[in-house]
């Protein structure tokens, strides 16, 4: 059985993922008849569903905060947490860009077109979402399974230490059925390296840079995997949107909006959805297909707009979101301490 239908089967079955996360794919009539009528009521049903709903919040709380998004390929990120990391700078974080590979299976041309190419996409990436630096590892695409996974690691916690790293978006290590070496070996080595950044591992490292532990998982996946937690990105969908346009070398994006409003029109057709230029072609594309009508054939997911809206929110990403637990020893003991 192909990867995607099985994805689109076990998600109706409700299969790894919660039940309840399998009604996303229901009918829109369902949908609409369960939605909540306030955010309390939406709160509550989240909570029975064991997913904690994240909404946008006012002013930059964050300030203060790192977040790294570590990425094999330049269009992994901008198509499943574009909203999300577009979110959190709006909300404070500072952000930095962490490519594993240098993409040069992907796109047309030579080996040093495509290398070239989707560095400059990966560039643009960073800037439409607000990410102040962008890291390449280099690694040949599809064959991360050949490094040594030391090496992968160590570099990875430098990095998480240079730059103190607190919240970090990849791959799920977790996740089902992800055929791409590049996803799950970065995956991998993401998890140990956020493990090991906070302790004295590659102690060689210390003269230069200090332990840092990650505090905060953000984890996507394009197959299977545990959702329990919903982002609301209503107030951000468009710049996710823009994140994947500006991806012109690979991907479901780019400037596929155009080429179908160029095709329609040598056959004396148009289609009014994707609007008269080619901006906005591109763009109404990425949002109403990509991100939504035919996301599982374009992603292997779930549109955003479903994802949400069990829970009344217009746009919506998923994650298995994994936090820093904080321990009840100290306030027991402030409370409970007797003199001896």
């Amino acid at each position: 059985m192909e990867r995607r239908k099985f994805i689109s089967s076990g998600l109706a079955a409700g299969a790894i993922i919660p039940a309840t996360y399998a009604t996303l794919l229901g009918s829109e009539a369902k949908a609409a008849e369960i939605a909540p009528k306030t955010e309390t009521e939406a709160n509550k049903m989240a909570e029975d569903d064991g997913i904690v709903i994240e909404r946008s919040v006012s002013g930059r709380p964050h300030e203060g905060k790192v977040l790294a998004v570590i990425q094999p390929h330049v269009d992994d990120s901008t198509l499943f947490a574009g909203g999300t990391i577009a979110k959190l700078i709006s909300e404070g974080y500072t952000g930095y860009l962490i490519r594993t590979t240098n993409d040069d299976a992907a796109g047309g041309g030579t080996d040093g077109d495509r290398v070239l190419n989707n560095e400059r996409d990966n560039d643009k990436v960073a800037k439409v979402l607000g990410l102040k630096k962008v890291y390449n590892l280099g690694y040949r695409n599809h064959r991360m399974d050949e490094y040594n996974t030391q090496e992968i690691k160590g570099r990875l916690i430098f990095l998480f230490r240079l730059l103190k790293v607190d919240t970090i978006f990849s791959y799920d290590p977790w996740g089902h059925y992800e055929e791409n070496p590049d996803h799950y070996v970065t995956a991998q080595a993401v998890e140990a390296a956020r493990w090991m950044s906070g302790s004295v591992d590659y102690p060689e490292q210390l003269d230069a840079v200090k332990p840092y532990g990650v505090k905060e998982r953000y984890y996507f996946a394009r197959g299977p995997q545990l959702v329990n937690r919903i982002v609301d990105i209503s107030k951000h969908i468009d710049k996710k949107v823009e994140s994947n346009v500006v991806i012109t070398t690979q991907g479901p994006g780019g400037n596929n909006g155009s080429r179908i409003r160029k095709r329609l029109a040598e056959q004396g057709k148009k289609l009014p959805i994707l609007g008269d230029t080619d901006e906005s072609a591109d763009f109404n594309y990425v949002k109403h297909f990509v991100l939504d009508k035919d996301s599982l054939t374009q992603r292997g997911t779930p549109s955003d707009r479903e994802v949400g809206k069990k829970y009344g929110l217009e746009w919506a990403e998923a994650y298995h979101y994994i936090g820093n637990p904080v321990s009840v020893l100290p306030d027991y003991i402030a409370k409970n301490a007797v003199p001896k």
